[in-house]
């Protein structure tokens, strides 16, 4: 299956969460989606049906294909941790996220068109791999060939988050990935146990 790359808000409203971020359309709308979306009555779901959206919103707020997905379970439960909480710090460490939580750009989906149009450094070498995988102390720049380009310039200017495990110097547009962030610093609202009750079955 291809990455999805249709309207956002409609993804968010089967969530029944803003999950790509603040979104005006979804707060005029925050009711499912289709015909019979604030209407229909919804019965109890079973627990597969609980651990398979958990899945999916897990997916599709990183923007990550099944079977990449997949693997980074498989490297969660193989490495030393708790699994669920390092399945979501592995997806934390993708270039992707970092650009994006850096501010370079807008959204998950933006930050990885970024990395692969070859905008994006990591260490002083040119990177555009958006699943490419940091590690504590690894650099992030925009390339200096890219430190114009109006998109990049738009989002940094917009931005004002600030994550405890990443610095990030405008006047350099370069950042650093300080550390690999616990899982109480990170903001997404994803019960990441029901995921690996899944994986499990």
């Amino acid at each position: 299956m291809a990455r999805y790359t249709g309207p956002q808000t409609k993804i968010a409203r089967k969530f029944g969460e803003a999950i790509f971020g603040d979104d005006k359309s979804f707060e005029k709308k925050n009711y499912p989606p289709g015909q019979h979306g604030l209407a229909k009555k919804r019965g109890k779901k079973s627990e597969y049906a609980v651990q398979l959206m958990e899945k999916q919103k897990a997916k599709y707020t990183y923007g990550i294909l099944e079977k990449q997905f997949r693997g980074l379970f498989e490297k969660a439960a193989a490495s030393r941790g708790v699994t669920g909480e390092v399945l979501i710090q592995l997806c934390e460490a993708r270039l992707d996220n970092v650009v994006f939580r850096m501010g370079i750009a807008p959204s998950r989906r933006a930050a990885r068109q970024i990395v692969s149009h070859r905008h994006i450094t990591v260490n002083g070498e040119l990177v555009n791999i958006p699943s490419y995988h940091l590690k504590a102390g690894d650099k992030v720049a925009v390339r200096v060939k890219s430190k114009s380009v109006e998109s990049i310039v738009n989002s940094l200017a917009a931005s004002s988050h600030v994550y405890e495990w990443i610095t990030w110097n405008n006047d350099t547009q370069e950042g650093t990935f300080v550390s690999v962030p616990a899982r109480v610093q990170i903001p997404e609202n994803i019960k990441e146990q029901l995921i690996v009750e899944l994986y499990n079955k």
